[in-house]
């Protein structure tokens, strides 16, 4: 895959590549998976937690457009925070795809390149709220720049870690694996989240803020990665020899085509990406309407995060008995309502519910939403199948907040009608044309690489 010159040394180093593959049948391979999955279990439980834990400190739907909002008057500069948020992370995973389908490992990617695509640039954040004491502008760019950089980063080693998950966990175990994680992840961000209120209430800005990026900087990227890189893999050596750019290009236009089921539940998944182009302004709308202190941010963050909890544990456990489809379907609707709910609000106790559906939805999105694609084909092309999902959301999420953006300067009203309209078709799409893929079998990979 590398030749062997200076320039890919440490790459090949990185990646481990020197290492042997070992010849596992499927027999030993599952025996390793069920030998280390206690192990997995916890270590992985123990960085998704601390990596909530940490988000909630940088919470995109609230934390962030708060801070932004401090620096600059722009509703485009909020809907680029929100852009990225969305996007991000989904745009770089079809890129990378067939590149992470040709390695034999997959935790190098996530761990060692990780450290400085994902982990890194959270020190730069923490700089930003330095600088917004004398250079808010300043404090603006660097912000946005190292925002992008740890979102795309997480994007580039994503479909890494979505293997990696496939490979340690079994399938009827995943929805309670990361229906867990997020659900203790969500539980401790809840606390997390009233500090934060007290903070950003006792503590002048840009201090407050300054706290609260240390916060996630210390959670997120070290302590999270330390867990993560407990992680015990179980290999998987390929059974098909790898694709070329171009066998890969063509391989990807041939799913589409003739993976009937995945092509409709891409369409309903994107809609419902769209859909979400309000979520970014809920924060603000409410702030800006009802004139509130900045503090109520942080228990928005709370009720949002005790939404997502109860989301992640019970869709976590609803998806491993019935199948993910049906979550997302909830999901739908819990986006449709919440949006609804800050259209119509008549005062600002109303976002409460706005924020508990919201978090909710996300739980649901975030356990099923990733876990469903690993259903759609072999594990030989969960990398393809994955990075294909995450980059065409990733695509409508970029333009999603933008469009928030423009319809905002219009009214919230507006935006939040849009959105809980577009939700609803995406739950309709969901229900009428998509099939559950668990209760049928994915397309053979000869019946996808035939010309």
């Amino acid at each position: 895959m590398f030749q062997r010159d200076p320039s890919n040394m440490l790459l090949r180093r990185l990646l481990q590549l020197d290492r042997p593959v070992p010849s596992h049948t499927p027999e030993t391979f599952n025996a390793e998976v069920e030998r280390n999955y206690r192990w997995n279990f916890a270590v992985n439980l123990l960085d998704g937690a601390s990596f909530s834990f940490g988000s909630s400190f940088l919470s995109a739907a609230t934390i962030v457009p708060l801070f932004i909002s401090k620096l600059t008057d722009s509703h485009y500069a909020i809907g680029l925070a929100a852009t990225i948020a969305q996007g991000a992370w989904f745009l770089p995973q079809l890129l990378t795809a067939n590149f992470v389908e040709r390695l034999p490992r997959k935790k190098p990617v996530v761990v060692n390149l990780g450290l400085f695509l994902e982990r890194l640039p959270m020190a730069f954040i923490v700089l930003a709220a330095i600088l917004a004491w004398r250079w808010p502008l300043l404090a603006l760019i660097v912000f946005l720049l190292a925002y992008a950089w740890h979102n795309l980063g997480a994007g580039v080693v994503a479909t890494a870690w979505q293997d990696l998950i496939s490979r340690c966990f079994p399938v009827q175990r995943r929805g309670r694996f990361l229906g867990s994680t997020l659900f203790l992840g969500s539980a401790t961000g809840a606390i997390a989240a009233v500090f934060s209120a007290w903070v950003l209430d006792h503590l002048p800005f840009p201090t407050s803020f300054l706290c609260a990026f240390l916060l996630a900087a210390l959670f997120t990227g070290a302590i999270s990665w330390f867990f993560l890189a407990l992680t015990r893999e179980p290999v998987r050596p390929r059974t098909s020899p790898p694709n070329t750019h171009e066998q890969h290009v063509a391989e990807l236009l041939r799913i589409l085509r003739h993976d009937l089921n995945y092509r409709r539940f891409l369409i309903a998944r994107v809609t419902l990406a769209l859909g979400a182009m309000g979520s970014g302004f809920l924060a603000v709308a409410a702030v800006q309407r009802w004139n509130l202190p900045d503090s109520v941010v942080g228990i928005y963050t709370a009720v949002f995060l005790a939404g997502q909890t109860i989301g992640n544990l019970v869709f976590g456990h609803l998806a491993d008995r019935t199948g993910h489809k049906i979550s997302i379907e909830i999901a739908a609707l819990m986006a449709a309502a919440s949006f609804a709910t800050a259209w119509v609000a008549p005062s600002p106790a109303w976002f409460h519910l706005a924020f508990a559906l919201a978090g909710g939805s996300m739980g649901a999105i975030t356990v099923s939403g990733l876990l469903v694609v690993l259903e759609f084909c072999s594990p030989e092309r969960i990398p393809t199948y994955t990075g294909l999902t995450n980059t065409a959301i990733g695509l409508i999420s970029v333009a999603a907040p933008l469009a928030g953006a423009a319809l905002a300067r219009r009214s919230y009203a507006w935006l939040f009608a849009a959105s809980a309209a577009i939700s609803l078709v995406a739950f309709l799409l969901l229900r009428c044309y998509v099939r559950e893929p668990r209760h049928i079998p994915p397309p053979p990979m000869t019946a996808l690489s035939k010309p």
